[in-house]
């Protein structure tokens, strides 16, 4: 007899706190596939997961997820990499045609929707969006003072640079959550993502097969 479908074990914990997954001892029948997903604070929205090359930035204050341009057929999308599931939308009477999708893959992959904003815009939306962070962080208040000094260092940083950015939000568009900054590496080719490390936080996905 099959065993039966297990489900996954998923820990939320903010981005700073989650230690790295410990070795579990399972029956020699069963194994673990562990997934990190990386949410935003304040929408939930999966923005990327371990998946890609992840590294801190800015003295820990951002992750810099790498990326690669990649094209690929609506819906076709291995749910169990992203944390979320994959659009299966299409024309209505289940035609022959695909729609062919070409996107940054951690765009394409979570669903990111792009956004855009004038300099003056991003400085209003940005204010804002460090209180929430920082009210969100008051259950950490050791993180608050380090947060608040460095993220006005890193937006001085943003805004000299503004015109290399593409701005993108979370699948459900909420425009209080987070915006991701898409830029590119000299080459013009080879796309990486960076994100306030403290305005996210993982959800471990520990799914037993």
């Amino acid at each position: 007899m099959s065993p039966s479908p297990r489900a996954p074990l998923r820990l939320h914990r903010a981005c700073s706190e989650l230690p790295a997954p410990a070795k579990l001892a399972l029956p020699p029948s069963l194994s673990a596939t562990t997934v990190i997903i990386y949410r935003d604070l304040i929408s939930h929205d999966a923005m990327f997961s371990d998946i890609y090359k992840i590294r801190e930035i800015a003295d820990g204050l951002c992750l810099e997820v790498g990326g690669k341009v990649v094209s690929r057929i609506e819906g076709n999308i291995d749910d169990s990499l992203i944390g979320g599931n994959a659009s299966t939308e299409g024309p209505e009477g289940g035609g022959t045609e695909s729609t062919v999708v070409t996107g940054v893959d951690t765009v394409v992959n979570h669903h990111l929707q792009e956004t855009s904003f004038t300099e003056e815009a991003y400085k209003k939306y940005i204010k804002d969006y460090m209180k929430s962070v920082k009210g969100k962080l008051e259950q950490r208040p050791e993180r608050v003072k380090p947060f608040m000094t460095r993220a006005a260092e890193q937006i001085k940083h943003i805004l000299a640079n503004f015109k290399n950015y593409q701005f993108f939000i979370g699948a459900n568009m909420n425009p209080e959550g987070m915006v991701a900054l898409l830029d590119y590496r000299e080459d013009g080719v080879t796309p990486f993502m960076i994100s306030f490390k403290d305005g996210l936080e993982m959800e471990m996905d520990l799914e037993m097969v």
